[in-house]
């Protein structure tokens, strides 16, 4: 089995460096490849990711479907596996995945915690990932799919410019490809929760996750999140755009 791991990322210079030499230091790296596909940066996300022995593709769209779809398209493994530049992945991820696929569960995530929780409440998010509700999931959690059953799905819905990662998962349900939770946990960053209240992220979630089951406009939804939401992750808009 060979592993591509897709990272789409957009501004993450502080970030893309450790997930990288991680990446570049694994014991099993002949196992996989890494595709990063930048949403047009401007700061040192692409020289630093230059850096690397990793495929750098520069994107057409600053939209994080739309760079998930690209780096599928570019991979060469049978697996994909889709990971956030903030996050730090599980040793043992390789075998993990293998070992799901072997078991014929073709897709799945991981729990999460965050790495530097400054508020305690933190530690309830990353406890209720482990169980197997919609409203538990994110793309922070990665996500790995056979390559096969990502195409015949039809990929990211690339209309969602934000809940990409909630609708790709109502659509594996619906082609009734298994998936799981395997039962350790990446570490994830607090950054949105260090810029904003705790009361404030899980309300502005909520109501989001509300208008996505709602059918509303993703537009709508990320204008609503983008206009909710403070510091970094309203300047870099979510990875979101036209």
């Amino acid at each position: 089995m060979f592993i591509s791991i897709v990272i789409p990322t957009i501004n993450e210079e502080q970030c893309i460096g450790h997930l990288l030499y991680y990446l570049q230091n694994h014991p099993l790296k002949s196992h996989f490849e890494v595709i990063v596909v930048d949403g047009g940066s401007i700061d040192q996300t692409k020289e630093i990711v230059k850096t690397y022995d990793v495929t750098l593709h520069e994107s057409s769209r600053t939209s994080r479907a739309h760079q998930m779809n690209t780096g599928a398209g570019l991979a060469k493994g049978e697996v994909l596996y889709f990971v956030h530049a903030d996050v730090q992945l599980v040793d043992s991820f390789v075998q993990d995945i293998q070992d799901s696929i072997d078991h014929g569960i073709p897709s799945g995530c991981y729990r999460f915690k965050f790495n530097t929780p400054k508020n305690p409440l933190l530690h309830i998010n990353g406890f209720f990932t482990r169980f197997p509700f919609k409203w538990c999931r994110g793309g922070d959690q990665t996500l790995f799919i056979k390559k096969d059953d990502f195409s015949r799905i039809g990929g990211f819905d690339e209309r969602y410019v934000i809940m990409e990662d909630y609708e790709i998962l109502d659509r594996l349900k619906k082609h009734q490809v298994p998936f799981k939770v395997i039962p350790k946990s990446v570490k994830v960053s607090s950054r949105k929760y260090d810029e904003n209240s705790y009361l404030k992220v899980q309300l502005t979630n909520l109501k989001a996750m509300r208008m996505y089951k709602r059918g509303e406009d993703p537009k709508l939804i990320r204008e609503y999140y983008c206009n909710a939401i403070n510091g970094k992750y309203k300047k870099d808009r979510l990875f979101l755009g036209n």
